[in-house]
């Protein structure tokens, strides 16, 4: 029976090797959606109340590595208002989260994001692209700081970054230090809710040469790419973020 038990953790702790591997390549390629695909790869087997912990601390270095590669990129006009809304989210989704229907709405950001990103991809093959309405844009930029702000959602935040930027290393560099803000006031929450323990801090540790090998494959497939396929892989991941978003609070 201890056979059987070990050979049970053995394939687990296989199956979050894989899943921090591609998770993070992903996010070495795209500069989001790992917490998409780790969730996803571990989500059958494994709780999220493990899961999201150390998802969570695995990306803290991960955004610090991309946003110190591309800080040339770095634009506070575009960073700094949504870092301020996202930790404006933090808070006010202290005194919310007991009210609100949570479900509700992050299924209907889940289809905001993915009318978001089917419109995106329609501009890029279209003849002509232009950026959204200023006033779109706004609202874009509000409700994805409050919504990641609230729930840790960054995929409005994405949304609206790729939006607003030219190149995947602008993209990537305002997207990360806003999440390096985020990841900073969750970590601090969870650490004085117990949601983090002794065992998240174990496997994290395992798992670091992992999320770096991931992550650095990714950054150099970046490099090697074009970039008009990986925005438009940015894209599409959108997309599918919407959609899971939208599925998983039915």
């Amino acid at each position: 029976m201890n056979v059987a038990i070990c050979a049970i953790m053995v394939n687990m702790m296989w199956l979050w090797i894989v899943a921090t591997v591609v998770a993070f390549y992903i996010k070495g390629l795209c500069g989001f959606a790992n917490t998409l695909v780790f969730d996803s790869i571990l989500g059958f087997g494994v709780s999220n109340v493990e899961i999201t912990p150390v998802e969570l601390i695995l990306s803290y270095p991960a955004n610090i590595v991309l946003t110190w590669q591309n800080r040339d990129k770095l634009k506070k006009h575009i960073f700094v208002p949504i870092m301020l809304m996202v930790l404006g989210g933090s808070v006010v989704g202290a005194f919310l989260l007991k009210s609100l229907d949570v479900k509700l709405l992050k299924m209907i950001f889940g289809i905001v994001v993915t009318l978001v990103g089917a419109d995106m991809l329609r501009k890029e093959y279209a003849k002509t692209s232009n950026q959204s309405p200023r006033w779109v844009l706004a609202i874009m930029g509000i409700a994805s700081g409050l919504l990641c702000g609230l729930f840790g959602v960054g995929v409005l935040v994405a949304a609206y970054v790729s939006e607003i930027t030219e190149t995947a290393s602008e993209f990537k560099a305002n997207l990360s230090i806003v999440f390096i803000a985020e990841n900073t006031v969750r970590i601090i929450t969870y650490m004085a809710l117990g949601v983090i323990t002794f065992a998240t801090i174990k496997h994290v540790l395992i798992l670091i040469p992992f999320m770096l090998l991931g992550l650095f494959a990714g950054m150099f497939s970046a490099k090697v790419l074009d970039e008009k396929l990986v925005k438009k892989l940015v894209i599409v991941l959108l997309i599918i973020s919407g959609v899971v978003l939208f599925i998983k609070n039915m």
